[in-house]
């Protein structure tokens, strides 16, 4: 049974948390149980908060050292030996000029710090971006894995999107989950702070919000959107066309000739993008709720279509037959005759259990990853490609 956090319990499930202590919870919950690898919603779920607040939580632990990142897609993190320290309350830090606490007269009610003047704030100096280091035909991305230069437009992936980021062309790359769109941005980008989107994803989520100290003043913490546009970073909105409309609109300001917002919530603060301030998207077109608005799709420029590389999933060792049924299945994808074809997250993960179990088990399980709409059609395929029937997996009698 996975462990609950004895924070998830020292918080309401609702209403608005300060980012600080939200982190904390975050941090906190991964540290009850450093062995075990969580995704953004499975803490989520324990700690009754939004998913993508929790995943940018988890993006600012790992940027600080105090989580690791196992895997980019799905995104998965455990704790590290410093974990334990970002999950400690934190130090009382009065700041000027900060809004009183709200009378204690009120239980319930969410902490509305009272109006406050403009703050004026000296932006950082601009980050250099990183370079990614290549190798051959692979560049390294900053989990340690290889991603495969493709090509596009006649010349390498990677420098095609570094040359919109020069240009101010923003990007959004549309495909299938699993076809690799986060690892080409994460490959093309050294300096990015990624941005989970999600049905739940809020203005604070990207601008920030009022965090109470525990002397009971209030800081206002910004967010991802800020700290790239002050930094001159990449800021990556991964399922951009998850987030609701009116609250995905914080970010047109800030990609059209304005390059600027304004933080309403924070006494109307004007922040300006430093040079090299870019954004990129991800966007799934067949994920249930991902709406690609004409507003979003004007202001991404660059769109392009990512799908699966099948002739690299059989050099990185993928079993043929795997490959042939994937390929068999998208062709009958683009004919309408079924909605689903494995990609190449689905290709490697039939590589790793094949090598851990075997190969009739890997083509069984392939065909329990299939919707139930389209598993009959899966089932067919694989049984003509491996001369075998397979059944999804499914536990049998008791030993």
């Amino acid at each position: 049974m996975p462990t609950t956090p004895a924070t998830a319990t020292a918080a309401p499930a609702a209403g608005r948390l300060p980012n600080g202590e939200l982190r904390r919870m975050v941090a906190a919950a991964l540290a009850a149980d450093p062995g075990r690898v969580q995704s953004p919603r499975e803490i989520a779920t324990g700690l009754g908060r939004s998913s993508g607040a929790v995943g940018n939580a988890l993006e600012a632990l790992t940027a600080a050292g105090h989580a690791e990142r196992t895997s980019a897609a799905p995104r998965r993190y455990r704790a590290t030996a410093a974990t334990a320290t970002a999950a400690a309350p934190a130090a009382t830090t009065p700041a000027p000029a900060t809004p009183p606490a709200p009378a204690a007269s009120a239980p319930g009610a969410a902490a509305k710090p009272a109006r406050r003047r403009k703050k004026t704030t000296t932006p950082a100096a601009p980050a250099t971006p990183a370079a990614p280091v290549r190798t051959g035909n692979t560049v390294a991305r900053p989990n340690g894995q290889d991603y495969h230069l493709r090509k596009l437009a006649g010349r390498a992936d990677v420098e095609v999107l570094q040359t919109m980021r020069t240009a101010e062309v923003p990007v959004l790359l549309y495909g299938p989950p699993g076809t690799g769109k986060t690892s080409l941005i994460e490959a093309a980008y050294g300096d990015l702070l990624t941005v989970q989107g999600d049905g739940d994803t809020t203005v604070a989520d990207l601008v920030g919000e009022y965090t109470q100290n525990p002397d009971g003043t209030f800081v206002f913490v910004h967010g991802p959107l800020v700290r790239a546009m002050r930094e001159g970073r990449v800021l990556f909105i991964d399922d951009a066309t998850l987030i609701p409309p009116t609250v995905l609109s914080v970010v047109y300001p800030a990609m059209d000739g304005r390059r600027e917002i304004v933080i309403k919530a924070h006494g109307g603060e004007v922040v300006k993008a430093e040079p090299g301030f870019f954004v990129v998207a991800g966007h799934n077109p067949g994920v249930h709720g991902a709406v690609l608005s004409d507003a979003l799709a004007s202001r991404f420029a660059f769109q392009v279509a990512v799908g699966s590389d099948y002739d690299l999933a059989t050099q990185l060792g993928v079993d043929r037959r795997a490959v042939k049924v994937a390929r068999e299945l998208a062709a009958r994808q683009d004919k309408g005759e079924v909605g689903w074809a494995p990609q190449l997250r689905e290709l490697l993960a039939f590589a790793k259990i094949a090598a851990a179990t075997d190969h009739g088990t890997a083509f069984a399980n392939l065909v329990g990853a299939a919707p139930e709409e389209d598993r009959d059609v899966v089932a067919a395929v694989v049984k003509t490609v491996s001369g075998r029937s397979h059944t999804p997996l499914a536990l049998g009698p008791r030993l």
